[in-house]
């Protein structure tokens, strides 16, 4: 190997790892889909459902309600903003709906995004395109693979553009885009920008105002390392002072003050549903406290693990490994040739190792620039070691010996 994995003392891995119950029975190499949540986490989780069991739902939320204020402080420390400009939702694709729905578009409008954004995303894109006669462009990629922000610069100038949307790291790749520098241009026209974070956060630094984003959608499930089926928003105080609102407001977005009148709720609450999972908003809020604790040393070691899970998968035979982009990030794709990967993900986590697989449907235009119709996922975090790498390479070396 050419690179070694960032180290912590042996103190804080076993640390990590003691706090994380499912590494003693599986290597989870899943993490871009849904990482281990750590006990704190688990814990908070448990006990406030075990109290709406004993006192009621409305009324543990109510018990909690200065928790739950803190959760959208820690989430907004997260990304470096204020916690007015953190809307909670269910995940990041409704997060990213609802700012889309905050657009009044028109026929003839532009879409600037790109080739590697999200398929929910580009869906979405596609149904505005056939329901409201938005037009969709897509930038060029650079050469090294990502988008090449003065092609997103050309684009955006046409003054038919109201906004540009960009996957920071899509699903199926390990690539990282230009976020920053594509956030750059979108500041010199003024143009809106929305930036899907849903892999970045919790494996990178993020702040929204060195992006320059007017939206910024995320999750807890992945790297952040906290429950499924719960996600935040960030808005911009520009969007706010604009009167930016979601297409379909209800009753925790606006109050209705008379019969054919409504007036917004103050800041990015207005982009929430009443209805909580109250206990996913506590759990999201211990996952970003454990996030923060850990610090940039976790998204140093995830990537480092990455890079040296890349050169062990590139020396097996009939592997590809399909990352490009200047940087890449804790998320390994390959190409095992005659091989499907989601059976491969199957016996390999009947070995005990998670793993994830993605087909052509998952990211069209990337798969056919590959030249792959199924890639399998590995994506490691900072609680994974490199007894695991080998164990997992070793494993997937067995299942597609020829």
């Amino acid at each position: 190997m050419t690179s070694r994995p960032f180290a912590p003392a042996s103190a804080v891995l076993d640390a990590w790892r003691h706090d994380t119950p499912g590494c003693r029975d599986r290597i989870h190499l899943n993490n871009a889909g849904a990482a281990l949540m750590p006990r704190p986490v688990l814990d908070t989780l448990a006990r406030h459902v075990q109290r709406e069991g004993e006192i009621g739902g409305y009324e543990a939320a109510e018990e909690a309600a200065a928790a739950v204020r803190e959760t959208y402080e820690l989430v907004a420390w997260l990304v470096g903003t204020a916690a007015r400009n953190i809307a909670v939702v269910e995940n990041a694709t409704v997060a990213f709906s609802q700012a889309l729905s905050a657009f009044d578009f028109h026929p003839g409008d532009r879409i600037v995004t790109t080739r590697a954004d999200y398929p929910s995303n580009q869906l979405m894109y596609l149904s505005l395109a056939r329901r409201c006669g938005v037009e969709i462009v897509r930038a060029d990629d650079l050469p090294v693979g990502g988008v090449d922000p003065e092609s997103v610069g050309q684009l955006a100038r046409d003054p038919r553009t109201r906004l540009v949307a960009v996957s920071w790291v899509p699903t199926n790749s390990g690539l990282v885009q230009d976020a920053a520098a594509v956030g750059g241009v979108c500041a010199e026209l003024e143009v809106p920008y929305l930036v899907d974070a849903c892999q970045a956060v919790g494996q990178m630094a993020v702040d929204v105002h060195e992006l320059r984003c007017d939206y910024l959608t995320g999750t807890g499930r992945k790297f952040l390392r906290g429950p499924r089926g719960i996600g935040f928003l960030y808005v911009s105080d520009r969007m706010l002072e604009r009167g930016a609102f979601p297409l379909f407001v209800d009753m925790r977005g606006a109050d209705w003050t008379d019969p054919d009148a409504f007036r917004l709720a103050d800041g990015a609450r207005r982009f929430e549903n009443w209805e909580f999972a109250y206990a996913l908003v506590l759990g999201l809020g211990e996952a970003t406290r454990y996030a923060l604790a850990v610090g940039s040393a976790g998204g140093e070691r995830a990537w480092a693990l990455a890079a040296e899970l890349r050169e062990r998968l590139a020396a097996l035979p009939s592997v590809r490994v399909l990352d490009r982009g200047r940087e890449r990030c804790a998320i390994v794709t390959i190409d095992v040739g005659r091989h499907d990967a989601a059976d491969l993900k199957l016996r390999l986590r009947a070995q005990g190792v998670n793993t994830s697989s993605s087909d052509r449907d998952d990211g069209v235009l990337d798969m056919e620039a590959k030249g792959a119709t199924t890639v399998l996922r590995l994506s490691p975090h900072y609680y994974n070691t490199e007894d695991e790498l080998a164990a997992a390479v070793q494993a997937l070396a067995e299942l597609i010996r020829p």
